[in-house]
């Protein structure tokens, strides 16, 4: 068996690598690297970053998107959102957005992973799962980025909160709001009589 083949054999279909994983099974990775995308074993994503691609009856499967940026980023600890998400609130949002956003704590800025952009943005604060409440809170974050008529959408924005479990909606608004959200929201969340008795 050559060397290539060998190298060949701990590859997993459907799977993300880095250089440095795969220089671990070759002496000769960057030849090996060459010959293995020549045969389309392997598709470059980016920089040092490698997909072996899955097959099925329509062509070659892209990677899963979570799969792809956790080895991008080497840390489990991020959130994929996209504004597409806020569509399911039914606070008027329907547009729908060619956008991906990572929120991570390791990388800032847009970069391209196979033939998909996604953005990178540093925050300190997100859930390790997308929440209904955490989503109004990071549209309300978002409001001045929309495409649709924003006085509508905080209209009902305000209505779907006071129908949101007070001490939860509460969490997220304190844990992922910007100041403008906080602000927006302060008199929901301290007044808002119909929130307080839904929750007593």
């Amino acid at each position: 068996m050559t060397r290539l083949n060998e190298f060949k054999k701990h590859l997993k279909s459907g799977k993300v690598y880095r250089r440095n994983e795969l220089s671990e099974w070759s002496n000769s990775v960057d030849r090996h690297l060459d010959e293995l995308l020549k045969e389309g074993v392997l598709e470059k994503l980016s920089q040092g970053l490698y997909y072996v691609p899955k097959t099925s009856a329509f062509g070659k499967v892209p990677p899963d998107e979570e799969v792809l940026v956790r080895s991008f980023l080497k840390d489990n600890r991020f959130l994929l959102v996209s504004p597409n998400f806020y569509n399911s609130l039914g606070v008027g949002t329907t547009q729908l957005y060619n956008k991906k956003v990572v929120y991570n704590h390791k990388r800032h800025g847009t970069f391209k992973l196979g033939n998909r952009d996604f953005e990178f943005q540093l925050k300190h604060h997100f859930p390790s799962k997308m929440t209904e409440e955490f989503l109004l809170v990071d549209l309300a974050n978002n409001l001045n980025n929309l495409a649709e008529d924003r006085d509508s959408v905080l209209n009902k924005l305000l209505a779907k909160a006071s129908q949101m479990p007070f001490q939860k909606l509460k969490h997220a608004v304190m844990q992922y709001g910007n100041t403008k959200t906080k602000k927006m929201l302060k008199s929901l969340l301290s007044n808002n009589r119909t929130v307080e008795r839904s929750i007593t």
